[in-house]
């Protein structure tokens, strides 16, 4: 969009890391940007500690706003401020809300009914499965699918949603003149054509590791809900996880192997309060959204001829954990280069998948219509 007065206002005085109490003091008194981008020192001062009266009067730093300046006046790049009838009122209620929102794609997004779903990075097949046909059945249902645009779960939702109605909103950690991780390039172009790319950050900030907590309270502040699918002890998804709680929003998590590491966040999440979930219905139902997905049968399932079979011996034996080959002998009886033809054979078919450590899982795949 071409830039206009009102957002060159906005952006200049976002860009001065105000505190969000600051600010609101300050709209408050002057009623809009461009009214404090012209107060005095001595007005200020009645109104600020020191401190904030010198960074409300410095001049932006590294040239950040003749860059957002510039982002700002390409075709399609909006910046939506707290004032705009566009703002999303869901973070408006949780508090904390950034002050000006850049945003690419679909506005319509930003205030539909949404739900987040996050999880590791370094995600397993079937976590991946799962994020994408969860993702595929809530916006199916017309909800909108929240995530950060990582690798692994992120990902997997993000294409998920694509494929139905309800579409997917990313919140990104750095400007929206970068993609973050690069393997996404693709994936970001898609979504700014048929989802919503949005950024507190603006136009040049790098993907730095401090602002990726910081984002995950926009991912949660814009659903109704957080769905963890995947997560270790350690992962960030957990954080987004507790301040879903913090917002008063539902926090879901989908059970795993107990002897998976990425179950053993969403059980500790379970254990504290998290509502368990097995299909989207679970969620739309806790919601009490009053709206009904289709549920099919796998389309992996072994057909009648081929229940006799090396496979379904195979499958049999594997079960719903993760398992190494020599337990798999074991459980058979079979010869290990029968074993290994087996799994050649499934994998190929889309019914198992390789793990690190040489073990493989059973995937279970969903209907997405």
């Amino acid at each position: 969009m071409p830039l206009d007065a009102r957002s060159d206002a906005w952006a200049a005085l976002a860009l001065k890391g105000l505190p969000q109490r600051d600010l609101v003091t300050l709209l408050r008194a002057f009623g809009d940007p461009d009214s404090v981008m012209r107060a005095s020192r001595s007005t200020l001062k009645t109104l600020l500690p020191p401190a904030a009266v010198d960074r409300t009067l410095a001049a932006p730093q590294d040239g950040r706003l003749a860059a957002t300046r510039a982002w700002l006046d390409a075709p399609d790049h909006e910046l939506i401020a707290w004032d705009d009838p566009d703002y999303p009122r869901a973070l408006l209620d949780v508090g904390d809300a950034p002050p000006i929102l850049f945003h690419v794609g679909r506005r319509d997004l930003l205030n539909r009914t949404s739900v987040a779903i996050v999880g590791s990075r370094h995600a397993t097949p079937q976590g991946i499965e799962n994020a994408g046909a969860f993702a595929a059945a809530l916006s199916g249902a017309g909800i909108t699918i929240v995530s950060g645009l990582a690798l692994g779960i992120d990902a997997a939702a993000h294409r998920g949603a694509l494929e139905a109605a309800g579409s997917t909103l990313a919140v990104v950690g750095t400007g929206l003149d970068r993609v973050y991780p690069a393997r996404n390039r693709e994936l970001a172009h898609v979504i700014a054509l048929r989802g919503a790319l949005v950024s507190e950050y603006p136009p040049g900030t790098p993907p730095l590791k401090e602002n990726f907590p910081r984002r995950n309270r926009l991912l949660s502040g814009l659903a109704r809900g957080v769905l963890v699918v995947e997560a270790t002890l350690s992962s960030g998804s957990l954080i987004t996880a507790r301040l879903a709680g913090e917002q008063g929003r539902e926090v879901f998590a989908i059970p795993g192997s107990i002897h998976s590491p990425f179950s053993k966040g969403p059980h500790k999440l379970i254990r504290e309060g998290a509502k368990l979930v097995e299909t989207a219905q679970d969620v739309l139902d806790e919601l009490a959204l009053g709206v009904t997905v289709r549920e099919a049968a796998s389309p992996t399932a072994l057909s009648e001829a081929e229940e006799s079979s090396v496979q379904a011996r195979v499958l049999r034996a594997m079960a719903h954990d993760p398992v190494d080959v020599d337990t798999l002998i074991a459980r058979t009886e079979l010869l290990p280069e029968d074993i290994a033809a087996a799994l050649t054979t499934l994998e190929m078919d889309g019914r198992v998948a390789p793990l690190p450590g040489g073990r493989w899982q059973r995937v279970t795949s969903r209907s997405r219509a």
